[in-house]
């Protein structure tokens, strides 16, 4: 579970699918990063990413770890989105034998977790069979 301090500076990328694009080179990043890995370059811009994308491989989780004993089982995949980001996440709203690879899917917020009672509650991603 993340810390409060955490989870707020994240809420950019979790909230508003905010990545940034090299001013040189072009490629997009999810998450932000400071320095363009491919050339280096410092010239970052805010982008948002693409909201569809097709599954590239998935897995189904019957032991979860401890925060998620209460979905289990589910299904995790990376998702390469219509701008080339790839993404880990749960796949949600679909029977386990209707899961492929090559799936259209598309993003949507929904509740990851909650910290105790009444803890902070943790929103991001999912992705959803279009």
């Amino acid at each position: 579970m993340p810390t409060p301090s955490r989870y707020w500076r994240e809420i950019p990328q979790r909230y508003r699918l905010e990545a940034n694009a090299c001013k040189s080179c072009g490629i997009k990043f999810f998450p932000p990063r400071q320095i363009c890995p491919e050339c280096g370059n410092k010239e970052l811009e805010p982008d948002k990413l693409a909201e569809k994308g097709k599954i590239l491989t998935y897995t189904v989780i019957r032991v979860p770890p401890h925060q998620f004993v209460d979905q289990a089982p589910f299904a995790v995949g990376i998702v390469e989105l219509e701008d080339g980001v790839k993404l880990t996440g749960q796949i949600v709203d679909c029977d386990f034998e209707d899961l492929k690879i090559g799936k259209e899917v598309k993003i949507e917020f929904r509740k990851i977790s909650q910290e105790g009672e009444s803890g902070i509650l943790c929103y991001g991603y999912k992705f959803v069979p279009v």
